[in-house]
This record gives structure tokens, C-alpha cells and sequence, in this order.
């Protein structure tokens, strides 16, 4: 896992520019905090959106009325069990990388998108650990009109990852990696 990180991070060095940590995020599906309050949230509008399309459907309600549930029904499913899937892809298609000069995030499902932060110009970080000492670092704040939803939504809904700083998301001994980031900015 982290050899692939290593290639996949180190296409992106600069010359003389020197590797001193790179990493992945946690794999698969993935539950947060945040889904204590969107999981019930979620079945609500995937249950109504049921509701409504079986009534339309049941009262022979005019052609509007049925198709209008289905959008509803599509969102409903994306947001009880497809977001999960969403997310581990995503998550799955992105490297950290730490080097004596910058942040480096290789990611992209759709295309090859690189973000590089340099060390000397970053600004406010802060790290959130879980029990089992992984957890996220976030190498900015929370910005724009979507800074809210963002935060409780998370990157996997569509449109509202830019809300949400760069960060190396979900990743293992996230402390250690906070120190290796700190030390980095010191030099």
C-alpha cells in the first residue's frame, strides 16, 4: 500500500526535493460521527421519496407527479447507501505526500488532479484523532458559503469538497504524521 504511495508521490518531486513521508487513506467503507445524524436523515427522505412515488403511482396521479418522485428516489438511494460507495472510491484514488519542502495530494477519479502546498506558506493546521489513533489532518480552515455543510456533510457529497481544506483524510498514526508536518515547517 504505501510502495504505491511512495511511486505514485514521488512522480511529483521536484529535483533536490526529498520524500519524508507518504501514505493513503483508511480503505473501503467508512463510518464518521456525522452519520449518527445523516444515516436517520437519510432513510426520512429515501422512506418520503418511497412514499410519495407508491401514492402517485396508486392513484393513477397524473405523469408529473410520478416522475416527479423518481429524482427523489435517486437521491434518497444515493444519500442511504450510495454516498458510502462514493466515498471509498474517492478515497481510494488519493496519496499523500510529505516532502522536506511541501504537502503533496495526488487524487482524482475521473482525471489526475495534484495539490501542492508549500511549507514555508501554510497556514493553520489542525488534526483530529480517532480512538484507534487514526484520524485527519487539515492544512487550512474551512472556507466559502458551503463552510457548514461541508463540515457535517463531508467531501463524498457532490459540490461540497470545496468547502473543506487540503487534508491527509482518514490516514494511520495521524499523530506521528502531525509531528513529521510540524517538524517539516520548522526547518
Amino acid at each position: 500500500m504505501y510502495d504505491e504511495a511512495d511511486r505514485v508521490v514521488t512522480a511529483e518531486l521536484g529535483a533536490g526535493e526529498r520524500l519524508v513521508w507518504s501514505g493513503r487513506p483508511r480503505r473501503g467503507i467508512r463510518f464518521t460521527a456525522n452519520d449518527a445524524i445523516m444515516i436517520p436523515f437519510s432513510l426520512m427522505i429515501c422512506g418520503f421519496s418511497i412514499f410519495w412515488e407508491k401514492q402517485a403511482v396508486g392513484m393513477n396521479a397524473p405523469f408529473f407527479f410520478t416522475l416527479w418522485g423518481i429524482p427523489f428516489m435517486v437521491m434518497g438511494a444515493y444519500v442511504v447507501i450510495g454516498r458510502f460507495f462514493a466515498d471509498a472510491i474517492r478515497r481510494g484514488k488519493i496519496f499523500y505526500g510529505l516532502t522536506d519542502r511541501r504537502v503533496i495530494i495526488v487524487s482524482g477519479v475521473f482525471g489526475r488532479q495534484v495539490t501542492s502546498l508549500d511549507l514555508t506558506t501554510l497556514g493553520e493546521i489542525s488534526v483530529s484523532e480517532r480512538g484507534d489513533r487514526s484520524g485527519t489532518i487539515a492544512l487550512g480552515p474551512v472556507a466559502g458559503q458551503y463552510a457548514m455543510a461541508a463540515k457535517m456533510l463531508g467531501p463524498s457529497w457532490p459540490g461540497l469538497g470545496k468547502g473543506l481544506p487540503p487534508s491527509f483524510e482518514m490516514i494511520e498514526d495521524v499523530k506521528a504524521v502531525y509531528e513529521k508536518v510540524r517538524a517539516q515547517r520548522q526547518k
